[in-house]
C-alpha cells in the first residue's frame, strides 16, 4: 500500500486548503483512512477519519465543524476540506490508512502553515 498526499500550503487564517491522499496497492473497501498531524514539538495528533464507503467518519473536537473528511473511490482518493483555517492548525498532515488487519500505513506529510 502507498499513500501519496498533496494539497498542503501557506494560507491566512481564515482561509481553505484541501488536501488529497491518494492510495493505491489497494483494494481498499475495508480500509480506514485518515488524516494526523504533527505540529513543530508536538505529538503526532488525530485529525480525522472515514471507512472507505463513506459511511462513517470522525473528527477531532478541534476541527470540528471546519474540516470535512470525504473519499472519492472512483479515484482511489481522500480528501480533508479545511475551512476557517487558525494559526493553531499549522502542522505536517499525514494520510494513514489502517487495513482490516489492523496493519497502518503511512504516506509522505505535507506542510500546511496559517498565518495570522
Amino acid at each position: 500500500v502507498q499513500l501519496q498526499a498533496s494539497g498542503g500550503g501557506s494560507v491566512q487564517a481564515g482561509g481553505s486548503l484541501r488536501l488529497s491522499c491518494t492510495a493505491s496497492g489497494g483494494p481498499f473497501s475495508m480500509y480506514i483512512m485518515g488524516w494526523f498531524r504533527q505540529a513543530p514539538g508536538k505529538e503526532r495528533e488525530f485529525v480525522a477519519s472515514i471507512s472507505w464507503s463513506g459511511v462513517n467518519t470522525n473528527y477531532a473536537d478541534s476541527v470540528k465543524g471546519r474540516f470535512t473528511i470525504s473519499t472519492d473511490n472512483a479515484k482511489n482518493t481522500v480528501y480533508l476540506q479545511m475551512n476557517s483555517l487558525k494559526p493553531d492548525d499549522t502542522a505536517v498532515y499525514s494520510c494513514n490508512a489502517v487495513s482490516p488487519i489492523g496493519i497502518n500505513y503511512w504516506g509522505r506529510g505535507t506542510q500546511v502553515t496559517v498565518s495570522s
